[in-house]
């Protein structure tokens, strides 16, 4: 057993989850991945077997277990099935809203639903025009006597059509900038709410990703998250803990990839020798092992962080860090084991074409590496370093 700093509970719980994975999700990839249906045999899996309770506290009817091994679970399952991973890492991301900056009374309404999987959720932010701006989001909210109505549409929102609940943010006071978005909670029933149209796409086939849009949509004025104004802020504290939901699916991916390669390359066999004897494809196989673990190191870090209570710019900064490296990590090995497996890598049959097309997204969404990069060294600047060179 490679070693770990899990307790052994973490591990029965991760070990769980991994067993899961190989023997019911792995057999569906290929078929989720090809057929682009949503799995909903697989929400069903984590229902039964309380996947969904390792998101929430107890309190609120889950497992009360923690980040880390949140981070771990959707790992586990991306490792197989990078779609399937999604579905939880949204799970939190749609959630956390609530989590973070919801009344009691909201989080007792709809946290024990999200808890045990009866409904999902999805988390709207983005915009057509406006993706890594934010103060240029165009959808408004006007309060109307006891309810906001919502007026606008929303752009490459996943879970579109499948979630139950939307946190949205829109702008209460459109000339304020960033400081006039708000956000609120949305049920999918909403008179006025439509998914407009669902997006094809290049990779993680298996997830909804589509517009909404929002015509005099009535929100009471008690699913408003926090004040009017907050919502920037929510979203941003939403960003620092949800990225590292897409590492963990980028981290599975990029080992995923690599267990694949590795396996092939012991029974793939040129010039009379396994190739993973030949040095060129030894090299490969021991870049993407040594990259896959810095990236656990850091996505692991997060986890630990979080759990620990740490808050404010020191986990804005890990957030980013594990981001950066995990998406660049899944790009980087998936793409080399499509190269090792050669021109069986490239053919829909072997699953290593699927890890790489499901990679590339995990560079794109949840801020691009771009703007990973920005958020890093902004960090950076604010730290006060000179006491390193202190007699240089």
């Amino acid at each position: 057993m490679a070693w770990d700093r899990l307790t052994a509970e973490q591990r029965e719980l991760r070990d769980l989850v991994r067993r899961i994975a190989r023997e019911r999700i792995a057999p569906r990839a290929q078929e989720i991945d090809e057929s682009h249906e949503f799995p909903w045999d697989v929400v069903e899996l984590y229902r039964e077997n309380d996947i969904f309770g390792l998101f929430f506290d107890e309190e609120h009817g889950g497992l009360g277990t923690g980040t880390l091994l949140a981070l771990i679970a959707i790992e586990e399952v991306s490792k197989v099935c990078a779609s399937s991973g999604l579905i939880l890492a949204v799970q939190e991301l749609g959630s956390l809203g609530t989590k973070l900056a919801g009344s009691a009374d909201q989080k007792a309404k709809y946290l024990p639903r999200l808890a045990s999987g009866e409904w999902l959720c999805a988390y709207a932010l983005t915009e057509s025009g406006s993706g890594s701006d934010s103060a240029a989001m165009r959808t408004t909210a006007r309060l109307d006597g006891d309810a906001y109505v919502l007026n606008g549409s929303k752009r490459f929102i996943t879970n579109a059509g499948v979630a139950n609940l939307y946190t949205v943010f829109a702008k209460t006071d459109p000339e304020q900038g960033h400081s006039g978005i708000s956000a609120f909670l949305v049920e999918s029933d909403a008179p006025g709410f439509e998914v407009a149209r669902l997006e094809p796409k290049l990779g993680i086939s298996g997830s909804t990703t589509g517009e909404l849009t929002f015509d005099d949509v009535r929100v009471p004025r008690e699913n408003l998250l926090g004040s009017e104004g907050e919502g920037f802020k929510i979203a941003m504290r939403i960003l620092d803990r949800s990225r590292p939901g897409v590492a963990a699916q980028a981290l599975g991916i990029a080992q995923g990839a690599t267990d694949y390669a590795l396996d092939y390359a012991k029974t793939r066999e040129t010039m009379g020798r396994p190739i993973v004897q030949h040095q060129l494809i030894a090299a490969k196989l021991a870049d993407m092992e040594t990259e896959c673990e810095a990236a656990r190191g850091l996505l692991y870090r997060f986890g630990e962080m979080c759990d620990d209570g740490v808050d404010g710019a020191e986990l804005t900064k890990a957030s980013a860090m594990a981001k950066l490296k995990c998406g660049d990590v899944a790009m980087f090995a998936s793409t080399e084991a499509v190269q090792i497996l050669g021109g069986y890598g490239y053919i829909k049959e072997y699953p290593v074409e699927r890890y790489m097309r499901d990679a590339k997204i995990t560079q794109i969404y949840e801020g691009t590496q771009e703007i990973q990069r920005l958020v890093i060294a902004r960090e950076m600047a604010k730290e006060s370093r000179a006491f390193l060179l202190a007699g240089v």
